[in-house]
């Protein structure tokens, strides 16, 4: 067994994105621009209504994947291809945007607290433009394991303890958990030693991430290895993500990831001719 440890730190940064939704962007942003296959990882909290009421209204997006998991609060999608849904506390939306859409994503609510993540995941060159394709994901689809006393794990992408998360299909292999920890809780987890991984505390006051101290709201990029450990000194809350990285050529620009600066070209002359 190799023990991942932690390699970097960042913090997430203050920003806005949307209409003016305020969010901690904590990957896509200059101390960490990406950890392949992840292209950005944000934030949204806020119990303010201005700080979220405006959404994210249509824009596009092509050659890659979004992630939103809700964690309290209520958002509308909708798209260009006719689909809607509504992604209320503790669902899960992975869209692949593929050769590209139009979408928009609306809070349902004009109070109270709004809380979850958005994360990119890049597709390979070979799926850059497939047909765009949704997973909705409800809350009671997505499977619940205590693997070790005083530990709850949703298991959104990859299997731990004999579950299997609900999302499939998927190019990078993804492993994406939410792992709650009661205080004093110890555990360890195997991840396939060759992906890319984080670790983000987005609840308590801090939690022990492969031996050392990672505080809220704090990233910490793992080592390769095919195993972490988790402990916490108090009831403490961490978004696990893997995935397989592509080693391919990035060339973004926007909501537009492709492989070429020619394709990016490609791609906004598709959308201003209203292809996607």
């Amino acid at each position: 067994m190799t023990q991942r440890s932690i390699v970097r730190r960042v913090r997430g940064m203050d920003t806005a994105d949307g209409a003016g939704v305020k969010l901690k962007r904590v990957i896509g942003q200059p101390a960490l621009d990406m950890l392949d296959p992840f292209l950005l990882l944000d934030e949204f909290r806020s119990d303010q209504a201005d700080d979220y009421i405006e959404g994210f209204p249509e824009h596009p997006h092509r050659g890659f994947e979004t992630v939103t998991y809700m964690l309290a609060g209520r958002m509308q999608h909708g798209d260009n291809h006719g689909n809607r849904g509504d992604l209320g506390p503790g669902s899960v939306q992975w869209m692949t945007a593929g050769r590209g859409i139009l979408h928009s994503e609306m809070p349902q609510q004009e109070e109270g607290l709004m809380w979850g993540f958005q994360l990119w995941v890049n597709l390979p060159a070979t799926d850059k433009m497939v047909e765009p394709r949704y997973q909705d994901i409800p809350p009671g689809d997505i499977p619940v394991v205590h693997p070790v006393e005083g530990v709850t794990v949703r298991v959104i992408a990859g299997e731990l303890a004999g579950a299997k998360g609900p999302v499939s299909a998927v190019a990078t292999e993804p492993v994406y958990l939410d792992i709650s920890l009661d205080a004093g809780a110890r555990f360890d987890l195997t991840l396939p030693e060759g992906h890319s991984a984080f670790a983000y505390v987005f609840d308590g006051i801090s939690a022990v991430v492969a031996g050392e101290s990672l505080a809220r709201s704090e990233l910490a990029v793992l080592s390769k290895g095919d195993t972490v450990s988790f402990a916490a000194e108090g009831a403490s809350r961490i978004l696990l993500v893997a995935g397989r990285p592509l080693a391919e050529p990035v060339a973004r620009y926007g909501p537009f990831v492709m492989n070429t600066p020619a394709q990016i070209h490609e791609a906004i002359a598709d959308f201003r001719a209203g292809k996607f």
